[in-house]
């Protein structure tokens, strides 16, 4: 946790690593050739600078987003100085520079140390990848757990930049490491072109996640019929939702965040590319959904059945309904103004990314997101604790966290207000004089009045339940009401007796 406040300080301090920074001097070669007394700038392409000892040529060093600049999760590419011998060893590489969310709070300075380490000794005509079954000339490299798709384009930009330096100084046997293993997508040459391989090695995440995103596009269009079933439309959201922490969350680290909302709009008025956003087919898919869903019901979808934490903060509150834990619920004008801190914070934090991506990363810790779901309470004690007192909080009261302090919820809001259809159904009655639905609403977007607020909306559906229930909804309770007064009056009227008819 220390190591972490350091860090977060001289990011204030000094700012973030930028594309500026991504040089390097000859006291950094000296690590790997201590002997080293100059370097030399090779002319041509690709730029290599050669290191010498007097006369005495020693190697080669290079920084890999000057040969093949791959963007990495954050759409920024990784510099990474690459050094090797005159025979096309590694001996050594060194992060320079980077914009990768998990990368600058996240990942300890350990394990990114002990992935770089497996580099060196390996050689130029060696074919290096991530995980995966080991094949005949093929080197498998341990991964980074949270970081799988960092830690892929960072060996692409390695392994391509090493065979493009092999080649223009004749170091290596002629053949390419990806025509020895034969492979395709990012391993053949195009590595700008990684999510290919990154989507063929995940096609069950992909075919899992895309059949419960079908399950929920069934909910979404079948909620009218779906809450007359009350207790059918529960036990789906009950299992969604675990199905949301389980396999969405802990299983395929899908959590949306407010770095991709950033980093997307930073994209605009950079150079996009598609590339950047496909390189995670889990994410990738699950925005696109989140996008139709908004334009279709609200932001409420993503926020009541889709993220991970909320999904968690629910299931700690029905614990302590349980447990009979008291809740506590806000005044309504003390809660409405509760509402405006998730925009300061959005706000803040889109005003450090024009600064400096890096530093907007860095208090974008105040989502716990990252603790709990991609890194799966696995970092130090400080981020620990804050994610599992947001969690607290939810034993009291339902969705702290979703409702006052989230700014990816409150960024999602913004596309929510072009919404095109309004799939809640409401009766001149809801606030006049009913409050049931009001009452009962677990995020507090019913007003008094009736007016649901869809942009704080969780679209529980917990109202719509309501709605059609005969037995609970105050109009419908009439109308039933009024309906068996007049079969008991139709089934009780007695037949008059003419002077025609026999005698009883």
């Amino acid at each position: 946790m220390k190591q972490t406040v350091v860090a977060c300080l001289l990011l204030l301090v000094v700012g973030p690593l930028s594309a500026d920074s991504a040089e390097f001097e000859l006291s950094q070669v000296r690590e790997f050739f201590p002997v080293a007394d100059r370097l030399v700038e090779s002319e041509g392409k690709p730029p290599v600078t050669q290191i010498y000892r007097g006369d005495v040529l020693l190697g080669y060093a290079f920084v890999t987003t000057d040969i093949v600049p791959i963007p990495a999760y954050s759409g920024e590419p990784i510099h990474t100085l690459v050094v090797i011998d005159t025979a096309g060893t590694i001996t050594g590489v060194r992060i320079l520079a980077h914009e990768e969310p998990i990368l600058v709070v996240g990942i300890t300075e350990q394990d990114l140390q002990q992935f770089i380490d497996q580099y060196v000794g390996q050689s130029v005509d060696d074919t290096l990848k991530i995980g995966g079954r080991s094949r005949q000339g093929t080197t498998v490299l341990d991964g980074i757990s949270g970081a799988t798709i960092t830690v892929m384009v960072l060996n692409a930009s390695i392994t391509r930049s090493l065979e493009e330096v092999s080649k223009s100084l004749t170091l290596s046997d002629g053949v390419s490491p990806s025509d020895k293993a034969g492979a395709v997508g990012a391993t053949s040459g195009d590595y700008a072109s990684i999510w290919v391989q990154v989507w063929q090695d995940r096609i069950f995440q992909i075919v899992v996640l895309a059949l419960g995103l079908l399950v929920l596009l069934f909910i979404l269009i079948m909620q009218d019929w779906l809450a007359r079933h009350p207790r059918l439309l529960q036990r789906l959201r009950t299992g969604f939702l675990a199905y949301t922490v389980l396999f969405i969350g802990w299983y395929s680290l899908a959590q949306l965040s407010i770095v991709n909302v950033l980093t997307f709009v930073r994209s605009l008025f950079r150079e996009f590319s598609w590339e950047s956003f496909l390189i995670d087919p889990a994410m990738f898919i699950l925005w696109s959904f989140v996008a139709v869903t908004i334009v279709l019901w609200g932001r409420g979808v993503y926020c009541g059945w889709l993220c991970p934490y909320g999904a968690l903060q629910e299931f700690v509150f029905r614990l302590g309904r349980y447990l009979k834990v008291p809740s506590f619920e806000f005044p309504e004008v003390v809660h409405e103004r509760l509402w405006a801190i998730k925009y300061i914070i959005l706000m803040g934090l889109f005003g450090l990314s024009l600064h400096s991506m890096s530093l907007a990363e860095t208090y974008a810790e105040v989502e716990p997101f990252k603790t709990a779901v991609t890194m799966r309470f696995q970092r130090e004690w400080g981020f620990v604790l804050y994610a599992l007192l947001m969690l607290l909080v939810s034993l009291f009261n339902r969705k702290f966290f979703c409702r006052y302090v989230c700014p990816l919820g409150a960024a999602l809001t913004f596309p929510s207000r072009f919404r095109i259809f309004d799939w809640l159904r409401r009766r001149k009655e809801c606030g006049h004089p009913c409050q049931i639905c009001r009452n009962e609403c677990e995020v507090g977007s019913i007003r008094g009045t009736g007016e649901i607020i869809e942009t704080e909306c969780h679209y529980c559906l917990a109202c719509q339940i309501t709605y059609w229930n005969t037995q609970k909804c105050p109009p419908l309770i009439d109308k039933r009401r009024r309906q068996d007064r007049h079969r008991r009056q139709a089934g009780g009227v007695v037949t008059k007796v003419t002077p025609s008819d026999p005698p009883t």
